[in-house]
């Protein structure tokens, strides 16, 4: 069973959606396995959560 995390900022519901379908798809042509066999895990994280070089994404 391939895990997918995904990292990234707050989505919609919808925009979710269309991302594990997308993901979990295309990985199975890939792979050669069944859609059902992708588990996708979405994280999302804010910018004030997350450093580049020395300052934090939000103050950017």
């Amino acid at each position: 069973m391939p895990v997918i995390t995904v990292d990234g900022p707050k989505m919609s519901k919808e925009q979710k959606a269309k991302l594990v379908k997308s993901y979990a798809e295309t990985a199975s042509e890939i792979m050669g396995l069944p859609v059902q066999a992708m588990v996708i895990l979405i994280r999302e994280v804010e910018g004030e959560n997350v450093g580049v070089g020395n300052m934090l994404l939000c103050d950017r």
